[in-house]
């Protein structure tokens, strides 16, 4: 049996790159409340193996702050990552968030995706 459109799970991403923030929009569905597992994941590079030097990455789900960390960053390449689940009701978009800061390291990629999580 071939899935109907409404069974397709949906899948969502934005890759920003070396850029200091990203933001992704899932706009509305009109018929279903929608469940996404979502994944921020942020990289780094140490060359130097300046010990003095961290990064951050605070995700804002909606415009709430929803998970933020700053860590010491390891001599080399270093990250962040994080997964969250969140229920979307019929009607309302998700718009995701992801700004970072550094300090003695340089950015080397920072991706949000979005995955939808079909019952059954």
């Amino acid at each position: 049996m071939k899935p109907s459109v409404s069974d397709v799970a949906e899948h969502w991403i934005e890759d920003a790159g070396d850029s200091d923030a990203a933001q992704l929009d899932v706009p509305p569905h009109a018929t279903r409340d929608r469940r996404f597992e979502i994944f921020c994941s942020f990289e780094v590079a140490n060359p130097a193996g300046d010990d003095q030097a961290h990064h951050g990455l605070r995700v804002l789900v909606n415009g709430a702050q929803e998970w933020t960390r700053r860590v010491a960053t390891h001599a080399g390449s270093d990250s962040l990552d994080v997964r969250l689940r969140k229920t979307v009701p019929v009607g309302e978009p998700l718009r995701l968030t992801a700004r970072t800061e550094v300090q003695g390291v340089r950015r080397v990629s920072l991706k949000i995706t979005a995955d939808e999580e079909l019952d059954g």
